[in-house]
């Protein structure tokens, strides 16, 4: 059982590395999205939503990649975002990566949805935002 945990952690470590990697290029991504945006608050909205959340598309993708079978990128992605379908299970050794994937999944889509949000108020209030630089 302590080799679930610890190759479960593993994981879990590289995945919120990757995702802190994103977050530190989502911020940068809308605050460039925002500078080429018009000036016309829809268009910059767009553009900065756009690529926010097609760089943590991007980043949750990459986070269920890291095994290369077919079958473990299924397994890893049926749990990472919980949809639990249970027609491929690990064998009976290995039956706790399920669950911490999950975890690992729950959090890591919340912490992207709270970057949303974020992006998208300072996007909505160019005052403390992403605004253009003079």
């Amino acid at each position: 059982m302590l080799r679930q945990y610890l190759v479960g952690a593993a994981v879990s470590v590289c995945n919120i590395a990757i995702h802190a990697l994103v977050m530190v290029t989502v911020i940068r991504v809308t605050r460039i999205a925002s500078e080429i945006a018009t000036q016309h608050q829809s268009l910059r909205l767009v553009a900065v939503m756009i690529a926010a959340v097609s760089a943590l598309m991007v980043a949750h993708f990459g986070e269920v990649l890291a095994p290369a079978d077919t079958d473990f990128v299924y397994f890893a992605f049926v749990n990472y975002t919980t949809l639990g379908y249970g027609d491929v299970t690990p064998v009976e050794r290995w039956r706790l990566l399920g669950p911490m994937t999950a975890m690992n999944g729950v959090l890591l889509f919340g912490w992207s949805t709270a970057v949303i949000f974020e992006v998208l108020r300072k996007a909505m209030n160019p005052v403390d935002g992403y605004q253009p630089k003079s």
